[in-house]
């Protein structure tokens, strides 16, 4: 029957698998505690570096769910660091101190429920970190709502030349402009003069239509 002491160590590795983002394993064979104590004050706040026992680590995997991506790399002196933070930030610690203290192996662990072998971890210290990724994200709406204001600012002007085309367009179609009010006045009055002149000489058109 297991003590209250297996029991409790075991309720408390399920609570880091559940409420940690990821789960890093090593061999810290050869570590000393010295270095132990660097390695976790390198992790700082993006994660905890603890020595566990591998039998009750199994069961505290199979309880938390996470038995299937870690079973098979609880062997030999394991350790494992639970990343409470950006996991970017925690495999970045990882592998620098590793590259300085070769004694600490990766075995793989788990991120965000997928199982991470050696080299996609090492792969995932490469990546930029959340508070970088967010900077870049910052400056790149910024950018954007900057141009929006510019392209707001423009588009005054713009409906003005757009504007000033199409009247010149419609001008152009439309060809020269109808004749004056005071063109077409003159040009009533000289008609109406000729038919009077008509009209006071009638003889004029009889003795034409007798000559003909």
């Amino acid at each position: 029957m297991p003590n209250a002491e297996k029991v409790a160590t075991v309720a408390e590795l399920t609570e880091r698998f559940q409420n940690s983002s990821g789960a890093v394993l090593a061999n810290y064979r050869g570590l000393t505690v010295a270095q132990l104590a660097e390695l976790r004050r390198s992790l700082g706040d993006q994660a905890t570096f603890a020595v566990v026992k591998n039998t009750l680590t199994k069961i505290a995997a199979t309880e938390a769910g996470v038995a299937d991506q870690l079973g098979s790399l609880l062997n030999g002196p394991s350790a494992i660091a639970f990343v409470k933070g950006d996991v970017v930030e925690a495999a970045k610690g990882l592998r620098d101190f590793a590259k300085n203290n070769p004694a600490l192996e990766i075995k793989g662990g788990v991120i965000d429920g997928k199982s991470m072998s050696p080299a996609e971890i090492d792969r995932l210290a490469d990546l930029e970190s959340r508070d970088v990724l967010l900077a870049m994200l910052a400056g790149a709406m910024k950018a954007s709502m900057a141009n929006a204001v510019a392209t707001m600012a423009a588009l005054p002007t713009q409906m003005a030349r757009l504007a000033a085309a199409l009247e010149a367009k419609r001008t152009s179609e439309e060809g020269a402009p109808a004749p004056s009010e005071t063109e077409n006045s003159t040009q009533n009055e000289a008609e109406a003069a000729g038919a009077d002149a008509q009209a006071e000489d009638p003889q004029a058109t009889t003795e034409d239509s007798t000559e003909d």
